[in-house]
């Protein structure tokens, strides 16, 4: 008689493990709920630009969320493209990866930080497009004009770099 109440114990046990199983995302470090281009408006703001070589200059990006629950996590993957060249700009060192959820309508933002190049310069990217991708891999694209970024070590290695998502509004 004992040996039903264990079986049916176990199967129910099965069961909710099965239940709890998210196809495998969380051992691939995925979010399926992480928020993608396409499903929130990304927009760049009015940029606090170098005037001129060796100046720092800050580029706000904001996003708002368009449609269901999502969360933004790490960092965004940021790239400028000069040409032939696309150069990966690094995270802000120090910073601290926040995780942030947005429910429908709500506002994030980060902000690019760059020094100016020399124009034609061969320490600097001719950077005229960036290239914003927040999870899921699609990528938004907008006019770079803020002049030439400054390399640091490299022609791979601008001297710039992205901070942590910051909630926006209230």
């Amino acid at each position: 008689m004992r040996a039903i109440p264990l079986t049916v114990t176990a199967v129910a046990a099965a069961l909710l493990l099965t239940a709890c199983n998210d196809g495998g995302n969380s051992a691939k470090g995925k979010d399926s709920s992480a928020c993608k281009v396409g499903d929130v408006s990304v927009q760049i703001g009015s940029a606090s630009v170098a005037p001129a070589a060796g100046d720092t200059g800050e580029v706000p990006v904001s996003i708002t969320n368009q449609s269901a629950p999502c969360t933004l996590s790490g960092f965004a993957a940021v790239r400028l493209k000069a040409g032939g060249t696309t150069v990966s700009v690094p995270a802000l060192e120090g910073a601290k990866a926040q995780k942030l959820k947005l429910a429908k309508g709500d506002s994030a933002s980060f902000t690019i930080s760059y020094v100016r190049g020399e124009a034609g310069g061969g320490s600097s990217i001719e950077a005229k497009t960036v290239e914003v991708a927040l999870g899921g891999g699609a990528t938004q694209s907008f006019p770079w004009s803020y002049g030439p970024v400054a390399v640091k070590g490299g022609a791979d290695s601008p001297n710039a770099s992205v901070s942590a998502y910051q909630q926006a509004g209230d």
